[in-house]
């Protein structure tokens, strides 16, 4: 059989995108079927869907159908193009990030030096189609809600970032790849059973990394830019149909993807001990530890989601500058210090 390395440029680069899609849609659904309709539900001692297929399997087909057979309506004095192109935007700044996250030693769409700097910048791209969402809806609560999301997302990547520093200061390089191996072949102590899983090391950064992620995601408690009881849904007010959906995949696909990343950082991503790191088995097994990984993170991420309240915006501000901001960079000095100590 033919490897990726033997096709040619453009018959690799489209499975790579075909897959990158795939990965995304499948996170997605994982996720919504799994903790929105029913963790939650069991959270609220209630079943949540049941009807549509084997214990609600289907519900997910039910719901897509529903969005793509509704109007796709455009407000009268709305930008036509800047509301179009809004969702689309979002949705690809996700399948950005999703195409440097490693499935195991040789199961990857790219394998870049700079892997987790592209996805920290890639990142940011989805507040460009949040703000252009906001606008080009003619309406003042898309608008305030798209402001909100600017202001709020802007203020928790710097966290999230100097949460990622700490971690790419152990590991000694900015590649995924590379970063996952650091933990695989690394040493606690001179005790090298399990590696060194940044959990342990990084376990501050670890808290930083979550708490910004949760705010990216405009997750409750950090969900201003929705806030249905204040704004009708934010900069999505305007938006049916399908592109209503779009926005819909690209927030749970986010959630999935940012849990993959952080499972990378600090669980170790692919790996688990007791094989060799350089395995052929990791290749098949590795995406189903990812899998796995994913949906412990996500469940943290949908379980503060519906346990806490929402912040007002000057808390949200304040957690961010004068807490996560300063804590990230002591650890960010600790490692530092510890790496060159030790």
């Amino acid at each position: 059989m033919m490897t990726l390395a033997e096709l040619a440029y453009w018959q690799s680069t489209s499975l790579r995108v075909v897959g990158g899609f795939a990965a995304v849609l499948l996170m997605a659904g994982t996720l919504v079927y799994l903790h929105l309709f029913k963790l939650v539900s069991f959270m609220q001692s209630r079943l949540g869907p049941m009807e549509t297929g084997p214990y609600g399997s289907l519900q997910l087909l039910a719901e897509v159908g529903k969005f793509l057979q509704k109007e796709d309506i455009f407000p009268r004095k709305a930008d036509r193009f800047v509301f179009a192109a809004a969702p689309f935007v979002v949705l690809m700044s996700t399948f950005l990030l999703v195409v440097v996250v490693p499935g195991g030693p040789d199961a990857w769409f790219i394998d870049s030096d700079l892997g987790i700097y592209l996805a920290m910048a890639v990142s940011s791209v989805s507040v460009i189609g949040i703000l252009m969402a906001g606008w080009g809806s003619a309406n003042k609560y898309s608008l305030m809600g798209g402001l909100r999301a600017t202001g709020q997302l802007i203020a928790y990547e710097l966290p999230l970032i100097l949460a990622v520093v700490g971690v790419v200061i152990q590991a000694g390089t900015m590649n995924m790849q590379g970063i996952v191996l650091a933990q695989a072949d690394g040493e606690i102590f001179g005790w090298g059973a399990i590696g060194n899983p940044f959990i342990l090391t990084q376990f501050v950064g670890l808290v930083v990394f979550l708490i910004a992620m949760q705010a990216e995601l405009t997750q409750s408690p950090f969900d201003m830019p929705v806030a249905e009881s204040e704004l009708v849904t934010g900069y999505m007010t305007e938006y049916s149909g399908m592109r209503f959906l779009l926005f819909f995949i690209g927030e749970f696909a986010t959630a999935g993807v940012f849990s993959a990343i952080a499972a990378v950082l600090f669980l170790g991503g692919w790996y688990v001990p007791g094989i060799d790191s350089d395995s052929n088995a990791f290749n098949v097994i590795g995406p189903l530890v990812m899998l796995g990984k994913v949906v412990f993170v996500s469940f943290l991420v949908f379980w503060a989601r519906f346990t806490f309240p929402r912040f007002r915006e000057d808390q949200l501000q304040r957690l961010a500058w004068k807490f996560l901001i300063p804590i990230a960079l002591v650890n960010i000095v600790a490692t530092g210090i510890l790496k060159v100590a030790f």
